[in-house]
């Protein structure tokens, strides 16, 4: 009976460990296409905030330029 109940522990343990879904291979792409998102959208943002203060310092050394000729 108690060589039973083992026999029936083990099945289900390794059952349910063969069961894993996620492979390490899975994992590891699936980690990769996280961090290939995650690095899209910073630069992305990134790109933007650099376009913008561009235009920025484009405009502050035109407004420079116009005072020194009004003056």
């Amino acid at each position: 009976m108690k060589t039973l109940m083992l026999l029936s522990i083990v099945a289900i343990m390794t059952a349910t460990m063969a069961k894993s879904e996620e492979t390490m291979d899975t994992k590891v792409k699936n980690y990769i296409a996280n961090e290939w998102s995650e690095i899209k959208e910073f630069q992305q943002a990134s790109w933007q905030a650099g376009k913008e203060q561009t235009v920025n310092n484009l405009n502050r050394i035109k407004s420079f330029f116009t005072k020194l000729t009004t003056n």
